[in-house]
C-alpha cells in the first residue's frame, strides 16, 4: 500500500486543493462557500462508506487508505495547510494527534469511535480525539486525498474531503560530457513528449545544493535563496556539454553550480529543466515536471 511519505519521498507534490463533499444522509448538497459535506451516522463500516459516498459524488477514485489519525483540536476548525501537515507527520500548534493507525481493510470495516481513541482494537469506547483525519492516495501517486471527519455528537460525524492533485518531479543523472541536447532527449523520452527549443540557460552558483522544495520552486520559475543568477544565454547550442557550460556563460568557479534551461512545450508554454553539480561539473543532478499529457 502506498503511503504519503513514500509519495514525498519518490516525488515532490505541488498541490492544488479542491474542496468537495457530500451532506446530510449521504445526499450530496453545496454548503457555504462552494463546498459541501456528508454527514455519516456511525456503525461498522462507516469509514469504507464515508469514502465511497465521496467517490460516488466527484466520480473520482479516493485512492488506499494509507493511515487514519486521531487527533484532539481543542474545538477548533482546520485549514487544509494543518490537515496536510498533521498527514505529513508535522506538528500544529493547539491540535493533538492521539494516535495514527495503519491503513488496512479492516481499519474500513470498523466503527469511527473504535478509531477515535487513536487505536484499532475493536472497543470503540473511551474516544479522547474530537476529529479523525484519513488520508488516502492514488497507486501512482498522483492524486491524494485528506478526509477529516469530526464528531458532532455521540454517533454521528461530519466529514469534509480535500482533494489533491500533483505534479511528479523527474529526476535524471548525467555525466558532465553529457551535451544540452541529450539531455533535452533525455527528459523527451521519459515524459513521452517532444519539447522545442532550448531557448536559453541561466547559470546559477551557491554554497548548497538547493532542497527539493527550492527545486520545485526553480521549476516553477521563481527564485531561492540558496543559489542566485549570475548569468544568461539565449540560444545556446544544443552540443554544449553541461560541464562547459558555466565557462560559456562566464562563470569560473562556485561550490555549487546550477542550470536552468528554458525550452517550450507545445500549446502550453515554458517547460523548465534545472540541473546542478557539486563536483566542478563532473556529474549533474538534473530535474523537471512529469507531463503525463492533456
Amino acid at each position: 500500500m502506498t503511503t504519503l511519505r513514500d509519495i514525498t519521498r519518490r516525488a515532490t507534490i505541488v498541490t492544488t486543493a479542491l474542496i468537495v463533499g457530500l451532506t446530510a444522509s449521504y445526499a450530496p448538497s453545496q454548503a457555504a462557500e462552494g463546498e459541501a459535506r456528508t454527514t455519516i451516522t456511525d456503525h461498522p463500516g462507516a469509514p469504507a462508506t464515508m469514502l465511497q459516498q465521496f467517490e460516488d459524488l466527484t466520480g473520482r477514485p479516493v485512492g488506499d487508505l494509507d493511515k487514519v489519525l486521531a487527533v484532539d483540536t481543542g474545538g477548533r476548525n482546520l485549514t487544509g495547510d494543518q490537515l496536510e501537515a498533521l498527514a505529513t507527520g508535522k506538528e500544529v500548534d493547539g491540535v493533538k494527534v492521539v494516535g495514527t493507525i495503519p491503513g488496512s481493510r479492516d481499519v474500513l470495516g470498523t466503527t469511527m469511535a473504535d478509531l477515535a481513541d487513536g487505536a484499532y482494537d475493536g472497543k470503540g469506547d473511551g474516544g479522547t480525539a474530537t476529529s479523525l483525519l484519513f488520508a488516502s492516495s492514488t497507486p501512482d501517486g498522483r492524486e491524494w486525498c485528506l478526509t477529516m471527519c469530526v464528531a458532532s455528537g455521540k454517533s454521528v460525524w461530519e466529514c469534509l474531503l480535500s482533494r489533491r492533485t500533483g505534479e511528479l518531479i523527474l529526476t535524471l543523472g548525467f555525466a558532465g560530457s553529457t551535451t544540452l541536447g541529450e539531455t533535452k532527449a533525455a527528459f523527451e523520452k521519459a515524459n513521452g513528449v517532444a519539447v522545442e527549443g532550448p531557448y536559453s540557460v541561466d547559470t546559477l552558483i551557491g554554497d548548497r545544493e538547493p532542497s527539493a522544495d527550492e527545486i520545485k520552486t526553480l521549476l516553477d520559475g521563481k527564485d531561492i535563496e540558496s543559489m542566485r543568477r549570475v548569468a544568461t544565454v539565449d540560444g545556446p547550442d544544443p552540443g554544449w556539454a553541461l560541464v562547459d557550460l558555466a565557462e560559456k556563460s562566464g562563470v569560473v568557479y562556485a561550490k555549487t553550480k546550477g542550470h536552468l534551461f528554458s525550452l517550450n512545450l507545445p500549446f502550453l508554454g515554458r517547460f523548465l529543466v534545472f540541473c546542478v553539480s557539486q563536483d566542478n561539473g563532473k556529474t549533474w543532478k538534473c530535474s523537471a515536471k512529469k507531463w503525463g499529457g492533456f
